[in-house]
C-alpha cells in the first residue's frame, strides 16, 4: 500500500526480524516482496544461534541452578498431572523487538542520548489486533499503525492483495509457536512437513535439556492438549465423525 502511495508518506525502509525458526514459505514471501518494493527491505536477527538452539540453553546461576536462556509460552503438565502455561516470555523481547529497535535507530540516524523523537515506526497490526496498540518505550520513536487506522482487518487485506493481483501472503510465526491453531498446525504438517518435522524435533530437544538441567518433575508441549506433537490428532471434529446439530446461523433468540 506504501508502494502505491495509498499510505504515506514513502517508507525509508521495512524491517523483517528474522528468528532463523519462520516456515519456509515466509522467507520465500520476504524474498518476493523485495523485489518489488521502491525500499529496501532489511533483515536483521538477534545474532549467533536461531530461536529453536538458543530455546534449548540452559544459563547457570551462582547457586548452581539451571534455567533456559530464552522463555517460550510453552504448555506444562507436572508429575501431578497439573497443566498450565509458562507465562514468563521472553522470545519476542530478544528475537524481535530488540532487532529491530536496534535497527530502526540505526537507519534514523538516531545519536546516542537522544530524546526527541526521531523514527515513526509502522506496525502492521490489523483492526483484531487493536489490543496490542501500545506506545514505544523510547523517546527518540513513535509508533504508528496504519491498518488500525484505515479500520482494516485481516480479510480486508486479504482482500486488497487479491484485487491488486498479488499472492496470498503466509502467516509469520516460528514453525513451534504455541498460539498456532489446530488448522494452523494441521497446514503446517500437511504442506510443510520439514517445517512440522523441525518443531517436533525442537519439543524434544527442549524437553531433554530441561529434564538434564532444570525440572525432571514436569514437561513442555507446543499443543495446548499437553500431548507431544508428533501425538496430537489434528483432524476436525467433523473428521472425527462428531456430527454437527446446530448448522445454522444461531438467529440470537435462544431462550426466547
Amino acid at each position: 500500500m506504501a508502494a502505491l502511495g495509498e499510505i504515506v508518506p514513502m517508507p525509508v525502509a521495512a524491517i523483517f526480524a528474522d528468528t532463523g525458526s519462520e516456515p519456509s514459505e515466509v522467507y520465500d514471501w520476504v524474498d518476493w516482496m523485495s523485489e518489488r518494493l521502491p525500499f529496501p527491505v532489511l533483515r536483521v536477527k538477534r545474532g549467533g544461534d536461531s530461536l529453536e538452539k538458543f530455546g534449548c540453553r540452559m544459563k547457570t546461576m551462582p547457586d548452581g541452578r539451571k534455567f533456559p536462556k530464552c522463555y517460550i509460552p510453552w504448555f506444562t503438565r507436572g508429575a501431578d498431572g497439573a497443566t498450565g502455561m509458562v507465562t514468563r516470555r521472553s522470545c519476542t523481547k530478544e528475537y524481535k523487538i530488540r532487532p529491530v529497535q536496534k535497527a530502526a535507530r540505526r537507519v534514523s540516524g538516531i545519536t546516542r542520548g537522544q530524546t526527541e523523537v526521531g523514527c515513526v515506526q509502522w506496525i502492521g497490526l490489523s483492526r483484531e489486533e487493536v489490543w496490542r496498540v501500545k506506545d514505544s518505550r523510547v523517546g527518540w520513536q513513535r509508533n504508528r499503525w496504519p491498518l488500525i487506522e484505515m479500520d482494516m482487518s485481516r480479510a480486508n487485506c486479504l482482500f486488497w492483495m487479491e484485487s491488486h493481483g498479488y499472492p496470498r501472503p503466509p502467516r509469520s510465526a516460528c514453525v513451534f509457536c504455541p498460539f498456532r491453531s489446530d488448522s494452523e498446525w494441521r497446514y503446517l504438517a500437511a504442506r510443510a512437513p520439514s517445517d512440522f518435522r523441525r518443531a517436533v524435533e525442537f519439543e524434544t530437544a527442549a524437553n531433554a535439556a530441561r529434564r538434564s538441567d532444570f525440572d525432571r518433575q514436569s514437561r513442555l508441549f507446543l499443543h495446548r492438549s499437553c500431548v507431544a506433537l508428533a501425538d496430537v490428532d489434528f483432524r476436525s471434529e467433523d473428521e472425527k465423525g462428531q456430527l454437527d446439530l446446530w448448522p445454522a446461523e444461531c438467529e440470537g433468540v435462544c431462550g426466547v
